[in-house]
C-alpha cells in the first residue's frame, strides 16, 4: 500500500534556494526545512539525492527529481517529463535524479513529500498525471511572477519558452537569472492551471530513457551494486519446507571458513501468521565478502523440520481442484446474472472446457537483496524495491526507530514484476544487522529467489457456454478452483477469497444475459503474491482460449464472435482495478486493428497458423496476434503483433518498449514456465529448470501499434502480457489442430503431438 497523501496547498507548494541560487520546488514541510535537508551533493559537489522536484541553477541548468521506483517500466523518464512539460524547459537541458523515499510528518500527520512512490498496478502515470504537472506549472508560475516584477508588467502578459520568460517587446530572461527572486515569492493559494493538450511540446513525443547510456555501458548502479564501508556480506540458508523450522544446526565447519565472521539464526513466521517479516526460517552467514559467505553457507549442516504442508504437491492440488469443480462443493458465488440454469436447458449448443494455470515465480534478473545500516538515531536502507513505504513500516516495527529517521534510497531495480512489492528481504536484513551490530549487505542467489518467492496462484478454470439457435452466446459459466491470493497477505485478510483469481466484472460480465462466476478455494502452504498483471494473466488464458473453442465448435469466426459479444461501443461499470468503467468500443477497436495487421481474413496455405486474443487490464486495452509454424519440435514465431490503447501516451517510445518487453515476457512464460511443488518443497532451482525464452526462439520483431488517444493516460507496464498466452494457444491450434488447455504450452504440445 502507498502512503496517505496530504496535498494541502501549504504542504504541496514549498520552495527554497540552494547556496548557489538554485530554485527548489516540490513537496516539503517548509522552505527552511527544505534548505537544511538539502545534502551537500545537491549544492554542487555531486548529485546523489534531492528533497524537491525541481532545481534550477543560475546557468539555466535544470535538475528534476524522479519520485517513482524505477523497475524497468520507464518512470525515471516519463514522470519527470510531466514536470518538464509544464515547466516549459528543453528536455535536452534537463538532468534527472532519482529521489529517495520521502516519508515525513507535518503537523502530526504522516505522509510522503513526493506523493506516491509505490510501483505496482501500472499506476505511476495515472497517479502522477495531475499532481506532477501541477508541480511543474507552479515552478513556471513563480518564474513568470519574478519576471513580471523585474519588468513591472502584469504576469498574464508574459509567456515562457525553452527555459526563458518572454516579454512581448522581445526581451527575455532565463529561468536561472530569475531563480533567486522567484524563490522569495509567496506560492499561489490555488492550483495553477496546467497546459491544454494542444499546447504540449514534450508529452507525446518519443523520448529515450534518461539513463539508457549508463545502462548499456554498465555504469548504472543497481541495488545489488551498493555497499557501505564496514558492512558485512550476509547470505541465508532458508528452510526448504513450507512453514518448516530449524531443528538443529552444526556450524563449526562453516565458522572455520576464512572470512566468515558470524552465523545467526533467523526465526520464520508461524504457520498461518501474516507474512510481515521473513518468509521462512533460516540461518544467516556473515562474512567479509560474498565468496566467503557462500562457502560458509555450503559448510552448514542443518536439520530441518517439516511443516504442516509436507504432503503438498502440484499433483494433489490439481486433483483437489478438479474434484471441487466436479462436485461443486465449497463454492462461493462471485457474480450471478440472469438464470444460467434456464440458459442451459434452452441451449441449442453447450461447450465446456477446463484450463490449468501453474504457480509462477517472478525470476527478476536482479534477485532480492538489501543493504542496511542501523544506528541508535536512525537507519539507512538501500535496496531495489517497489514498495518503500512497506519497507519503512517493517524497519519501524522491528527496530522502534521513528519512520522520519529512516532513510531509504531507491536505486534502479533489475526487474520487479510484483516481487519487490514484498519486503521480506528487508526484514531479513534488519534482523541480521541487529544481531551483527554492523551494517549488512544481504545477498540472495537465484536458487534462493526461485525457491522462496511469493508465487502467482495455481488454479483450474472450468468454462461452460450456452449458445442459442443463431449460435450466439447466451450464457457463460466461469468456475475457478484456485489457491487464494489473499492467503496470509497483510491488508487482505478481509478481502473476498477470490481476489486475484476471479474478477466479478471481467469479460464477459455485462455482455451476456446469463452469467455465473463461482470460486472454490484450495488450501495450500505456498506463499502467494502479485505477479505482473496478476489477475489477468491468471484467467485471460482460459477466457480467451475458450472463445476460440466456442467459435470452432459452431464454425464461426473467432474475431467476429468477440466483436458480437462486445456489441455497440458503451461503458460498462467495472469495480476492479482499472475501473470505474470498461469501454467495449476501445477493446473492439484494438481487436479489429490487430486482426487487420495480422491479415486475419487471409487463408494460410503455407503451414502457418495465426491466433488472436484481447483483454482489458488495469484501464488499458490490448490485443495480441501471432503467426507461427512448427519446424519439427520447435515452435517458430514468424510475426508477433500487439495493439494497445492506454489513453494519451506520455512517452510513446517508452510505451512501445514496455509492450515489447511484456510480449516477450508473456511468450517466455506461456511456452515454458511453471513452478511445481512436491513433498512441501518447491522443485525448481535455477534457469535450467525454469527456462526463460532464448533469443533463438524469440520473434525477430514485436510489432507494436499504439492507438492515438486524447483520454487521460494509464500505465503500460502490464498491458502487454495478459493476452499473449491465449493468442499463442489459439495459433498453435490453428497450426497443429492440438488444443492446449494447460500451461505452459510447450511441454503439453510435445506430449500431445
Amino acid at each position: 500500500m502507498s502512503e496517505p497523501r496530504d496535498f494541502s496547498r501549504r504542504r504541496f507548494l514549498q520552495f527554497g534556494l540552494t547556496a548557489s541560487g538554485a530554485l527548489l520546488v516540490g513537496f516539503h514541510g517548509d522552505a527552511l526545512a527544505a534548505r537544511e535537508s538539502v545534502p551537500p551533493e545537491l549544492l554542487g559537489d555531486d548529485l546523489t539525492r534531492l528533497t524537491a522536484f525541481v532545481m534550477i541553477e543560475r546557468d539555466n541548468r535544470v535538475v528534476i527529481g524522479a519520485r517513482g521506483c524505477e523497475i524497468g517500466q520507464g518512470v525515471i523518464t516519463s514522470l519527470p517529463m510531466l514536470i518538464a512539460e509544464e515547466l516549459d524547459v528543453e528536455w535536452s537541458k534537463v538532468r534527472v535524479i532519482q529521489l529517495p523515499y520521502g516519508y515525513e510528518v507535518v503537523d502530526g500527520k504522516p505522509g510522503n513529500r513526493y506523493g506516491s512512490q509505490f510501483a505496482g498496478g501500472s499506476m505511476s502515470i495515472s497517479t502522477g498525471w495531475k499532481d506532477l504537472r501541477e508541480a511543474g506549472a507552479t515552478a513556471r508560475w513563480l518564474l513568470v511572477r519574478a519576471a513580471a516584477d523585474a519588468w513591472r508588467v502584469k504576469a498574464e502578459s508574459l509567456q515562457t519558452q525553452a527555459g526563458h520568460v518572454l516579454h512581448a517587446d522581445g526581451r527575455r530572461l532565463s529561468y536561472g537569472a530569475l531563480a533567486r527572486t522567484a524563490a522569495a515569492i509567496a506560492p499561489p493559494k490555488s492550483p495553477v492551471a496546467t497546459k491544454k493538450p494542444q499546447d504540449f511540446d514534450l508529452i507525446g513525443k518519443p523520448t529515450r530513457t534518461v539513463d539508457g547510456r549508463n545502462i548499456v555501458t554498465g555504469q548504472t548502479r543497481y541495488g545489488i551494486d551498493e555497499m557501505l564501508s564496514g558492512a558485512l556480506v550476509a547470505v541465508m540458508l532458508r528452510c526448504p519446507y513450507l512453514d518448516g523450522s530449524l531443528e538443529s544446526l552444526e556450524d563449526n565447519e562453516a565458522r572455520a571458513i576464512p572470512g566468515v565472521r558470524d552465523i545467526v539464526i533467523i526465526e520464520g513466521p508461524k504457520p498461518d501468521e501474516v507474512f510481515d517479516g521473513p518468509l521462512a526460517a533460516g540461518i544467516a552467514v556473515l562474512a567479509d565478502n560474498t565468496w566467503a559467505a557462500l562457502q560458509g553457507r555450503k559448510a552448514l549442516k542443518p536439520v530441518w523440520k517439516q511443516g504442516p504442508w509436507a504432503d503438498e504437491s502440484s499433483a494433489s492440488l490439481s486433483a483437489r481442484a478438479n474434484a471441487l469443480l466436479d462436485t461443486g462443493e465449497s463454492g462461493v458465488d462471485v457474480r450471478m446474472d440472469g438464470d444460467m440454469e434456464k440458459s442451459r436447458k434452452q441451449a441449442r449448443h453447450t461447450v465446456q472446457a477446463r484450463y490449468e494455470v501453474p504457480f509462477l515465480a517472478h525470476a527478476t534478473m536482479e534477485p532480492p537483496g538489501a543493504l542496511i545500516e542501523l544506528r541508535a538515531d536512525g537507519a539507512l536502507l538501500v535496496a531495489s524495491m517497489q514498495n518503500p513505504a512497506g519497507a519503512s513500516r517493517i524497519i519501524n516495527r522491528l527496530t522502534g526507530l521513528a519512520r522520519e529517521n529512516i532513510e531509504i534510497r531507491l536505486p534502479r531495480s533489475g526487474g520487479g514484476f510484483g516481487r519487490r512489492l514484498q519486503n521480506d528481504f528487508v526484514a531479513e536484513a534488519v534482523l541480521i544487522a541487529q544481531k551483527a551490530g554492523k551494517p549488512v549487505k544481504l545477498m540472495w542467489t537465484r536458487e534462493d529467489d526461485l525457491t522462496h518467492d511469493f508465487y502467482r496462484p495455481f488454479g483450474v478454470h472450468a468454462m461452460s457456454a450456452t449458445l442459442d439457435r443463431k449460435n450466439r452466446i447466451s450464457g457463460w459459466s466461469h468456475r475457478c478452483a484456485a489457491t487464494s491470493r489473499t492467503y496470509r497477505t497483510e491488508g487482505m485478510q478481509d478481502d473476498p477469497p477470490w481476489t486475484g483469481t476471479l474478477e466479478a466484472d471481467d469479460f464477459p460480465a455485462g455482455l451476456v444475459d446469463d452469467l455465473e462466476k463461482i470460486y472454490y478455494p484450495i488450501p495450500s502452504g505456498m506463499p502467494r503474491g502479485w505477479w505482473r498483471a496478476p489477475l489477468h494473466t491468471f484467467h485471460a488464458f482460459a477466457v480467451q482460449s475458450f472463445i476460440d473453442e466456442i467459435a470452432y465448435e459452431v464454425r464461426r469466426d473467432a474475431v467476429q464472435m468477440r466483436l458480437e459479444m462486445l456489441g455497440e461501443p458503451r461503458e460498462i461499470p467495472y469495480s476492479g482495478h482499472g475501473g470505474p468503467n470498461f469501454d467495449t468500443g476501445r477493446l473492439a477497436n484494438v481487436l479489429k486493428l490487430c486482426a487487420e495487421k495480422i491479415r486475419w481474413s487471409e487463408r494460410r496455405t503455407d503451414g502457418r497458423g495465426i491466433g488472436i486474443a484481447c483483454h482489458f487490464t488495469f484501464g488499458g486495452y490490448s490485443a495480441h496476434a501471432f503467426e507461427i509454424s512448427m519446424q519439427g519440435d520447435r515452435l517458430v514465431i514468424h510475426r508477433s503483433i500487439c495493439v494497445v490503447d492506454v489513453g494519451r501516451a506520455v512517452n510513446p517510445l517508452g510505451l512501445e518498449a514496455q509492450i515489447m518487453g511484456g510480449t516477450i515476457d508473456g511468450i517466455s512464460t506461456a511456452l515454458n514456465l511453471k513452478i511445481t511443488v512436491r513433498n512441501g518443497q518447491v522443485q525448481q532451482q535455477n534457469f535450467p529448470d525454469y527456462p526463460l525464452l532464448t533469443m533463438a526462439d524469440a520473434p525477430a520483431k514485436v510489432e507494436v501499434h499504439i492507438v492515438e488517444s486524447t483520454l487521460d493516460p494509464v500505465g503500460g507496464g502490464e498491458m502487454g502480457i495478459a493476452s499473449v498466452a491465449p493468442a499463442l494457444a489459439n495459433a498453435i491450434f490453428a497450426t497443429t489442430t492440438v488444443r492446449i488447455r494447460k500451461l505452459p504450452l510447450m511441454p503439453e504440445l510435445m506430449r500431445m503431438l
